[in-house]
Protein backbone atom coordinates (compact mmCIF):
# COMPACT_ATOMS: atom_id res chain seq x y z
CA UNK A 1 0.00 0.00 0.00
CA UNK A 2 1.49 3.27 -0.93
CA UNK A 3 2.04 6.68 1.10
CA UNK A 4 -1.53 7.76 -0.20
CA UNK A 5 -3.20 4.78 0.54
CA UNK A 6 -2.05 5.12 4.23
CA UNK A 7 -3.04 8.50 4.18
CA UNK A 8 -6.35 7.92 3.29
CA UNK A 9 -7.34 4.73 5.65
CA UNK A 10 -6.10 6.73 8.08
CA UNK A 11 -8.32 9.93 7.28
CA UNK A 12 -11.35 7.50 6.58
CA UNK A 13 -10.56 5.63 10.23
CA UNK A 14 -10.29 8.69 12.07
CA UNK A 15 -13.57 9.95 10.88
CA UNK A 16 -15.11 6.98 11.86
CA UNK A 17 -14.02 7.40 15.35
CA UNK A 18 -15.56 10.69 15.55
CA UNK A 19 -18.45 11.28 17.40
CA UNK A 20 -19.00 14.93 16.92
CA UNK A 21 -17.72 17.71 14.66
CA UNK A 22 -18.27 21.17 14.88
CA UNK A 23 -17.31 23.37 12.42
CA UNK A 24 -17.06 27.34 12.61
CA UNK A 25 -20.33 27.78 14.63
CA UNK A 26 -21.36 31.30 14.99
CA UNK A 27 -24.44 32.43 16.79
CA UNK A 28 -26.76 35.72 17.03
CA UNK A 29 -28.92 36.78 19.28
CA UNK A 30 -30.07 39.86 17.49
CA UNK A 31 -26.80 42.10 17.21
CA UNK A 32 -25.19 40.50 19.96
CA UNK A 33 -22.59 38.04 18.58
CA UNK A 34 -22.16 35.42 21.02
CA UNK A 35 -20.60 32.35 19.28
CA UNK A 36 -17.53 33.64 16.53
CA UNK A 37 -16.88 30.33 14.63
CA UNK A 38 -16.56 27.78 17.56
CA UNK A 39 -15.03 24.55 15.67
CA UNK A 40 -14.18 21.34 17.93
CA UNK A 41 -14.22 17.74 17.26
CA UNK A 42 -14.65 14.70 19.58
CA UNK A 43 -13.73 11.34 19.23
CA UNK A 44 -15.36 8.72 20.67
CA UNK A 45 -14.94 8.47 24.27
CA UNK A 46 -13.45 11.53 24.47
CA UNK A 47 -14.49 13.63 27.37
CA UNK A 48 -13.91 17.28 26.31
CA UNK A 49 -14.42 20.08 29.19
CA UNK A 50 -15.11 23.16 28.33
CA UNK A 51 -14.24 26.27 30.59
CA UNK A 52 -14.26 29.71 30.42
CA UNK A 53 -15.97 33.20 32.36
CA UNK A 54 -19.84 34.18 32.52
CA UNK A 55 -20.55 35.31 28.83
CA UNK A 56 -18.40 33.15 27.11
CA UNK A 57 -20.75 31.78 25.18
CA UNK A 58 -20.17 28.02 26.71
CA UNK A 59 -23.76 26.92 27.74
CA UNK A 60 -25.04 28.61 23.86
CA UNK A 61 -22.45 26.13 22.26
CA UNK A 62 -23.82 23.30 23.94
CA UNK A 63 -27.59 24.35 23.07
CA UNK A 64 -26.74 24.82 19.70
CA UNK A 65 -25.16 21.36 18.92
CA UNK A 66 -28.66 19.96 20.09
CA UNK A 67 -30.68 22.57 18.68
CA UNK A 68 -32.22 24.02 21.88
CA UNK A 69 -30.67 27.18 20.52
CA UNK A 70 -30.82 27.32 16.60
CA UNK A 71 -27.23 28.32 15.15
CA UNK A 72 -26.92 31.71 12.99
CA UNK A 73 -24.30 29.23 11.00
CA UNK A 74 -22.21 26.11 10.73
CA UNK A 75 -21.71 22.84 10.61
CA UNK A 76 -22.70 20.19 13.15
CA UNK A 77 -22.16 16.41 12.47
CA UNK A 78 -22.98 13.74 14.51
CA UNK A 79 -21.28 9.99 14.07
CA UNK A 80 -20.77 11.47 10.27
CA UNK A 81 -23.53 12.55 9.57
CA UNK A 82 -24.35 16.21 8.56
CA UNK A 83 -27.67 17.75 10.14
CA UNK A 84 -29.00 19.21 7.39
CA UNK A 85 -29.28 23.13 7.80
CA UNK A 86 -30.80 26.22 5.86
CA UNK A 87 -28.83 28.94 5.14
CA UNK A 88 -30.29 30.69 8.46
CA UNK A 89 -28.76 28.01 10.22
CA UNK A 90 -32.24 26.09 11.05
CA UNK A 91 -33.02 22.59 11.21
CA UNK A 92 -33.53 21.76 7.51
CA UNK A 93 -34.66 17.90 7.93
CA UNK A 94 -37.28 17.50 11.36
CA UNK A 95 -37.25 13.98 11.49
CA UNK A 96 -33.45 13.99 11.04
CA UNK A 97 -32.78 15.98 13.89
CA UNK A 98 -35.33 14.72 16.28
CA UNK A 99 -33.45 11.18 15.40
CA UNK A 100 -29.75 12.87 16.15
CA UNK A 101 -31.12 14.55 19.10
CA UNK A 102 -31.66 11.00 20.40
CA UNK A 103 -28.06 10.17 20.04
CA UNK A 104 -26.94 13.68 21.96
CA UNK A 105 -28.67 13.45 25.61
CA UNK A 106 -28.32 16.63 27.70
CA UNK A 107 -28.14 17.45 31.49
CA UNK A 108 -29.08 21.11 32.50
CA UNK A 109 -28.24 23.01 35.22
CA UNK A 110 -31.14 22.85 36.99
CA UNK A 111 -32.08 19.06 36.32
CA UNK A 112 -35.45 19.88 34.13
CA UNK A 113 -37.09 16.48 35.60
CA UNK A 114 -41.23 16.42 35.29
CA UNK A 115 -42.08 17.07 39.01
CA UNK A 116 -45.25 15.65 38.58
CA UNK A 117 -43.90 12.22 37.60
CA UNK A 118 -41.91 9.62 39.59
CA UNK A 119 -37.88 9.09 39.02
CA UNK A 120 -38.99 5.92 37.18
CA UNK A 121 -41.35 7.93 35.20
CA UNK A 122 -38.94 10.13 34.36
CA UNK A 123 -36.54 8.22 32.68
CA UNK A 124 -38.88 5.60 30.84
CA UNK A 125 -40.63 8.55 29.37
CA UNK A 126 -38.28 9.13 25.79
CA UNK A 127 -37.68 5.38 25.67
CA UNK A 128 -41.20 4.80 25.80
CA UNK A 129 -42.62 7.48 23.84
CA UNK A 130 -40.03 8.59 21.48
CA UNK A 131 -37.85 5.48 21.18
CA UNK A 132 -41.00 3.37 21.02
CA UNK A 133 -39.55 0.97 23.80
CA UNK A 134 -41.54 -1.52 25.34
CA UNK A 135 -42.82 -0.26 28.76
CA UNK A 136 -41.65 -3.60 30.73
CA UNK A 137 -38.18 -3.28 28.36
CA UNK A 138 -38.24 0.14 29.53
CA UNK A 139 -39.03 0.01 32.90
CA UNK A 140 -36.58 -2.95 33.98
CA UNK A 141 -33.40 -0.56 32.09
CA UNK A 142 -34.43 2.51 34.13
CA UNK A 143 -34.17 0.58 37.04
CA UNK A 144 -30.96 -0.75 36.54
CA UNK A 145 -29.97 2.90 35.23
CA UNK A 146 -31.36 4.11 38.83
CA UNK A 147 -29.34 1.88 40.64
CA UNK A 148 -26.27 2.11 38.85
CA UNK A 149 -26.51 6.24 39.54
CA UNK A 150 -27.53 4.93 43.29
CA UNK A 151 -30.72 5.84 43.44
CA UNK A 152 -31.98 2.44 43.15
CA UNK A 153 -34.94 2.53 46.51
CA UNK A 154 -35.89 6.07 44.96
CA UNK A 155 -37.55 4.67 41.95
CA UNK A 156 -41.55 5.65 42.75
CA UNK A 157 -40.35 9.05 44.58
CA UNK A 158 -41.30 12.13 43.39
CA UNK A 159 -38.20 14.87 42.60
CA UNK A 160 -39.72 17.27 45.02
CA UNK A 161 -38.87 14.86 47.46
CA UNK A 162 -35.10 14.46 47.06
CA UNK A 163 -32.20 16.57 47.30
CA UNK A 164 -30.43 18.52 44.02
CA UNK A 165 -27.63 16.05 43.76
CA UNK A 166 -30.36 12.95 43.81
CA UNK A 167 -32.09 14.77 41.58
CA UNK A 168 -29.32 15.70 39.10
CA UNK A 169 -28.15 12.01 39.05
CA UNK A 170 -31.61 11.06 38.31
CA UNK A 171 -31.30 13.47 35.04
CA UNK A 172 -28.06 11.68 34.45
CA UNK A 173 -30.07 8.09 34.37
CA UNK A 174 -32.19 9.77 32.17
CA UNK A 175 -29.93 10.85 29.76
CA UNK A 176 -28.52 7.06 29.65
CA UNK A 177 -31.76 5.87 29.29
CA UNK A 178 -31.41 6.58 25.18
CA UNK A 179 -27.82 5.18 24.78
CA UNK A 180 -26.36 8.29 23.51
CA UNK A 181 -23.56 8.48 21.09
CA UNK A 182 -22.62 11.79 22.72
CA UNK A 183 -23.53 13.74 26.53
CA UNK A 184 -23.79 17.09 26.75
CA UNK A 185 -23.48 18.49 30.34
CA UNK A 186 -24.16 22.01 31.11
CA UNK A 187 -22.88 23.04 34.03
CA UNK A 188 -24.24 20.07 35.89
CA UNK A 189 -23.30 21.39 39.44
CA UNK A 190 -24.15 24.86 39.68
CA UNK A 191 -26.97 24.47 41.40
CA UNK A 192 -25.61 22.18 44.14
CA UNK A 193 -24.82 22.93 47.65
CA UNK A 194 -21.46 22.14 48.39
CA UNK A 195 -21.66 19.06 50.13
CA UNK A 196 -23.94 18.11 47.12
CA UNK A 197 -21.05 18.22 44.40
CA UNK A 198 -18.88 14.97 44.89
CA UNK A 199 -21.96 12.91 44.49
CA UNK A 200 -22.57 13.95 40.71
CA UNK A 201 -18.81 14.10 39.68
CA UNK A 202 -18.57 10.67 40.99
CA UNK A 203 -20.90 9.41 38.79
CA UNK A 204 -19.65 11.63 35.55
CA UNK A 205 -16.32 10.64 36.44
CA UNK A 206 -17.54 6.94 36.34
CA UNK A 207 -18.76 7.44 32.76
CA UNK A 208 -15.86 8.59 31.50
CA UNK A 209 -14.04 5.53 32.97
CA UNK A 210 -16.48 3.64 30.89
CA UNK A 211 -15.24 5.44 27.46
CA UNK A 212 -18.47 7.57 27.56
CA UNK A 213 -17.99 10.83 24.99
CA UNK A 214 -19.03 13.58 26.67
CA UNK A 215 -18.80 17.56 26.13
CA UNK A 216 -18.74 19.34 29.39
CA UNK A 217 -19.56 22.76 30.12
CA UNK A 218 -18.03 23.29 34.09
CA UNK A 219 -16.42 25.51 36.08
CA UNK A 220 -15.34 22.56 38.56
CA UNK A 221 -11.34 22.88 37.52
CA UNK A 222 -9.83 20.24 39.43
CA UNK A 223 -12.48 17.99 38.28
CA UNK A 224 -11.71 18.88 34.46
CA UNK A 225 -8.17 18.25 34.51
CA UNK A 226 -8.69 15.52 36.33
CA UNK A 227 -11.35 13.53 33.82
CA UNK A 228 -11.27 15.46 30.88
CA UNK A 229 -8.95 14.35 27.63
CA UNK A 230 -9.25 17.36 25.85
CA UNK A 231 -10.31 20.95 27.33
CA UNK A 232 -11.08 24.06 25.44
CA UNK A 233 -11.35 27.84 26.86
CA UNK A 234 -13.85 30.03 25.52
CA UNK A 235 -13.80 33.65 25.53
CA UNK A 236 -16.08 35.87 24.39
CA UNK A 237 -17.71 33.20 21.55
CA UNK A 238 -14.12 32.09 20.59
CA UNK A 239 -11.81 29.43 21.25
CA UNK A 240 -9.01 31.42 23.03
CA UNK A 241 -6.73 28.19 24.15
CA UNK A 242 -7.13 24.56 23.94
CA UNK A 243 -4.97 21.23 24.28
CA UNK A 244 -4.52 18.30 27.10
CA UNK A 245 -5.41 19.11 30.66
CA UNK A 246 -1.93 18.98 31.72
CA UNK A 247 -0.92 21.87 28.70
CA UNK A 248 -3.42 24.04 29.24
CA UNK A 249 -3.79 24.25 33.29
CA UNK A 250 0.03 23.43 34.19
CA UNK A 251 1.51 25.89 31.39
CA UNK A 252 -1.16 28.06 29.64
CA UNK A 253 -0.23 30.18 26.36
CA UNK A 254 -2.56 32.80 26.78
CA UNK A 255 -2.37 35.19 29.34
CA UNK A 256 -6.54 35.83 29.21
CA UNK A 257 -6.56 32.24 30.41
CA UNK A 258 -3.78 32.69 32.47
CA UNK A 259 -5.77 35.71 34.41
CA UNK A 260 -9.32 33.11 34.28
CA UNK A 261 -6.96 30.91 36.15
CA UNK A 262 -5.95 32.97 38.65
CA UNK A 263 -9.52 34.27 39.15
CA UNK A 264 -11.28 30.89 39.93
CA UNK A 265 -8.71 30.39 42.58
CA UNK A 266 -6.13 27.38 40.03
Amino acid sequence: MGLDDNLAQEAGQNTADEAIKVTDLHKSFGTLEVLKGVSLTAQKGDVVAIIGGSGSGKSTLLRCINFLETPTSGTITVSGEDVEMRADGSPANRRQLERIRTRLAMVFQAFNLWTHRTLLENVIEVPVYVLKMPRAEAIKKAKVLLDRVGLGDKAETFPSFLSGGQQQRAAIARALAVDPSVMLFDEPTSALDPELVGEVLTVIRDLAAEGRTMLLVTHEMKFAREVATHIIYLYEGRIEEQGPPDAVFGNPKSPRLQQFLKTVGW
